[in-house]
Parts: structure tokens; C-alpha cells; sequence
């Protein structure tokens, strides 16, 4: 079990977990997760931490098919500029490691965007907590859980 995980069993929401045989060399984990459990790419999303120009972490969540548009990022979180966040830094504050970092379940609770994409999906699929490890939930579970914002933050 992850805290991801654990959260959602503890609040009784909807989910279905997917588990596939992680390989460490993979160039892409979203993408690995969408090719070995048959998905298309545009559902799975992956993590991603910035972080302001004062320093506040900021989670978001996009499709592991595009990019993370910075700006657009700083502009739904009402900051000037945002950058992607210290690897270290990011995994201290969630509790996670690179590559296996949920949305859900994180040591510390920090602003979160979700891509307005993913209310496209009647469900999606992020990180578990760990490495080869997905769950699937609607996106509207998601971001209640996260207390996340929708908003035009990725980018094809």
C-alpha cells in the first residue's frame, strides 16, 4: 500500500488500481504505464512539481502525452513565474520518489492543478505512489481529493 492509496481507501472513493512490471530504463514512466497496460495516452497523467518565484511548491497534473506550460501554470496559480521544482525538494515535500510521485497522499498538502483535459475523461489514470503502480479514478475524485483546480496547464 501507498498513501495514495491508503487515502482513497480511507474515504471510500471509487478507484481501481493497475499494476505492471516497472522497467528502469524506460525514457518515459507515463509513458511506460499508458504502452504496458494498454491505454491510450492522452488519460494518464503524470505529476509534476514547480515551483513559484517565492518558493511555494505547486503540484501539476498533465497528460504524459504533452509538456507542462509553465506560464500557464503561474497564471492559474496567481504567481509571476513558476519553474520546475528541485527534485529533492519535490520529494521531501511529498514523500515520494521521482517517477512515482502521486497526487494523492502527499506528506505535505500543496496547491494543485489538474489539466482541464482531464474533464474530457469519464476516468483517469496517475501515479499510485510508486513505480509500475497506476489507479484509475473519475477526475472530479481526483480533484476533490486533492482540493486540485482545473485549469490550461498542459501543453500537445
Amino acid at each position: 500500500m501507498t498513501p495514495a492509496l491508503d487515502l482513497l481507501k480511507k474515504v471510500r472513493a471509487e478507484h481501481r488500481v493497475h499494476s505492471y512490471e516497472h522497467d528502469p530504463k524506460a525514457a518515459s514512466y507515463g509513458l511506460e504505464a499508458a504502452e504496458k497496460l494498454g491505454l491510450e495516452p492522452a488519460r494518464v497523467f503524470k505529476t509534476l512539481l514547480a515551483a513559484s518565484e517565492k518558493g511555494e511548491l505547486l503540484v501539476a497534473v498533465v497528460p504524459v502525452v504533452g509538456t507542462l506550460d509553465l506560464k500557464g501554470l503561474a497564471h492559474a496559480a496567481g504567481v509571476k513565474k513558476a519553474e520546475m521544482a528541485d527534485p529533492a525538494a519535490a520529494q521531501r515535500s511529498t514523500g515520494y520518489l521521482l517517477g512515482g510521485i502521486s497526487p494523492l497522499g502527499q506528506k505535505k498538502r500543496l496547491r494543485t492543478f489538474i489539466d482541464h483535459s482531464a474533464q474530457g475523461f469519464t476516468t483517469v489514470y496517475v501515479s499510485a505512489g510508486r513505480r509500475g503502480l497506476e489507479v484509475e479514478l473519475a477526475p472530479a475524485l481526483l480533484a476533490e481529493h486533492t482540493q486540485a483546480t482545473f485549469a490550461d496547464i498542459g501543453r500537445a
